[in-house]
């Protein structure tokens, strides 16, 4: 048995659909439900999900009986429901630099998956209050007028957090380096704190995260040398200590995840980082230890941040997501990283 049992083991249900729809089909909820509460790794198992409330998986629905069919559908595996994922792209929300009713639009979803998330609460199936979001902005048009964009972001991510802030709700923004005025370190960093809000934080996705370091889509933001070689781990730590002494303090929600040092895109996700499987070969990451630089201050010590951490899986083929030995390798992994960042309440 693991000897912590904080923070929590989570898979995400969206990977299911993100990406899907075009060259593959969906995975249903059901399936993906089905291969979380199944995985088990010497008794361990997966304490819940993080959830997008995303068609065809779950509706943006707010009334009493869709919030009950969702507790008895996830809470019928055993399972609870920690992160929401809000779909603030159009055509439901809304570029967050967007016209004034696409950012009303924005706004809106923010309100209604808020509303949710409260519910969700209520109801004693949901851990936490974290719901994630992004600019919905791509980084061209982002970079037509920085200063004008950046400004415009700010107010939308503003005016969600107070959204959310009726329902005791904070917001986590995805660090990933396709959404415009997020595309790298420094102007994330900008942007949370243009917002200035105490209900806004950073989702940190090990995989999202580490493009960071190599500076694609903003290049005078790289951390790593112009002559950084793989076999350098060294320099790639130092670039991890750096990139997390920076992010680390607004961080409030965590994904691990293994990446290629590729960049990788589908649908609107164009030019992210490549979720890789944790026994990958061209890994660049050794997760265990990498995500202790986002688990632990530069002491050391654990910052006890966040109650789960989850897995995101999103752009797996259809083929992998299917075998049940997928999700044990990937509910090891993460009893690996419990076992070494964690703790025991």
């Amino acid at each position: 048995m693991s000897k912590n049992n904080f923070p929590k083991l989570h898979n995400a249900t969206w990977p299911g659909i993100v990406g899907k729809g075009d060259h593959e089909p969906i995975i249903s909820l059901d399936e993906l439900l089905e291969k979380t509460a199944a995985a088990n790794v010497n008794g361990v198992k997966f304490d819940g999900v993080d959830l997008g409330l995303f068609d065809p998986h779950v509706k943006l629905d707010t009334s009493d009986d869709h919030i009950s069919w969702v507790v008895d559908k996830i809470g019928g595996y055993g399972l609870e429901i920690g992160t929401l994922v809000a779909p603030i792209w159009p055509p439901d929300g809304g570029s967050a630099m967007g016209s004034q009713e696409d950012r009303d639009r924005f706004v809106d979803v923010v309100k209604r998956a808020a509303e949710f998330g409260y519910k969700l609460r209520k109801q004693g199936i949901r851990t936490n209050n974290v719901i994630r979001i992004d600019s919905a902005s791509g980084v061209e048009d982002w970079a037509k007028n920085p200063l004008e964009n950046s400004k415009l972001i700010a107010e939308t991510f503003r005016r969600a957090c107070d959204a959310a802030s009726e329902y005791g709700e904070r917001l986590a923004a995805e660090g990933e380096i396709c959404w415009g005025g997020m595309q790298s370190w420094r102007k994330m960093l900008d942007t949370l704190e243009m917002v200035d809000r105490d209900n806004i934080g950073f989702q940190a996705d090990m995989s999202h995260t580490f493009l960071y370091l190599l500076g694609y889509n903003a290049p005078e933001d790289r951390i790593l040398k112009q002559d950084f070689e793989w076999s350098d781990r060294e320099e790639l730590e130092r670039g991890l200590k750096f990139l997390t002494s920076q992010l680390r303090p607004w961080t409030i929600d965590f994904h691990v995840a293994q990446n290629d040092g590729t960049v990788f895109g589908s649908g609107s996700h164009d030019k992210t980082g490549r979720h890789c499987l944790p026994t990958d070969p061209n890994g660049r990451l050794d997760i265990v230890k990498d995500a202790g630089y986002w688990l632990r201050d530069e002491q050391g010590n654990l910052t006890k941040a966040f109650n789960h951490i989850c897995w995101d899986g999103c752009m797996f083929p259809n083929e992998v997501m299917h075998k049940q030995e997928t999700w044990n390798s990937i509910l090891e992994t993460l009893i690996k990283v419990r076992d070494q960042h964690g703790w025991s309440e």
